[in-house]
Parts: C-alpha cells; sequence; structure tokens
C-alpha cells in the first residue's frame, strides 16, 4: 500500500532551491525521482500560528468523516461556521485540504509528518 504523506517542516529558501535543483538534475539524468509532498514555512512560529491546534482538530475530524460539506463539519465540531470556513480556507490554499467536484472538503494525505528542528525554533 503507498501511503500519501505530507511532509511540512522550516525550511529556508536555499534549502528548498537547493532540494529542487537536486531533483531537477536526477530527471535530467533518467533517475527515477520518489515522490515527494511537502510545505516549508520561514519559522517555527510562522508554521505553529499557522497551524493551530484547532486546524489540526479539523484536519482529525475531516480524516475521519470522509467528504463533507464545510456546514456539516462545523455541526460535527461545534464550531461556528465563519471560523470553520476561514480555517478551510487557509488549509485549502496550502494543499492540506482539497474539495471534490461537489465542492465537499476532504483531506487527501494518510499521513502528516510535521517536524519542528529546535535550533531553528531558537533562531
Amino acid at each position: 500500500m503507498n501511503t500519501k504523506t505530507l511532509n511540512i517542516g522550516v525550511t529556508s529558501l536555499d534549502e528548498g532551491l537547493a532540494q529542487f535543483a537536486k531533483v531537477w538534475k536526477d530527471a535530467s539524468a533518467g533517475k527515477r525521482i520518489k515522490s515527494y509532498a511537502g510545505i516549508g514555512f520561514a519559522t517555527g512560529v510562522e508554521l505553529l500560528t499557522t497551524l493551530t491546534s484547532r486546524r489540526f482538530e479539523l484536519i482529525n475530524a475531516l480524516k475521519g468523516m470522509g467528504a463533507v460539506s464545510i456546514y456539516a463539519l462545523a455541526k460535527h465540531l461545534g464550531r461556528n461556521y465563519s471560523n470553520v470556513h476561514g480555517d478551510i480556507g487557509k488549509l485549502l490554499e496550502l494543499g492540506i485540504v482539497e474539495k471534490d467536484e461537489k465542492g465537499r472538503v476532504f483531506v487527501p494525505w494518510d499521513e502528516i509528518d510535521v517536524q519542528l528542528p529546535l535550533q531553528r525554533l531558537a533562531a
């Protein structure tokens, strides 16, 4: 079984560009490229203020429910529709949540791996 994992962490622009250059070079040389999905934040503070505990609660509930309307998700969580709608908007923007052809939202990932390197958090 192929597990779809989203990797989230703190990554500098230089690190991201270096990773892209390596993949480009390997692909140009005909090497097999391993699939990778990731979101990089400039700082640990940015990551933690964007991916709040309420948003992780929403992601977890949505993964368990499957594709649903934002209204149904808000009702399930006992949260204000407007707040859930705003959170879903941000998660859609980041690619953590997607919409199906009927406009229902869902989590396409089997795992979300979040890494917070401590030396970068102190900076």
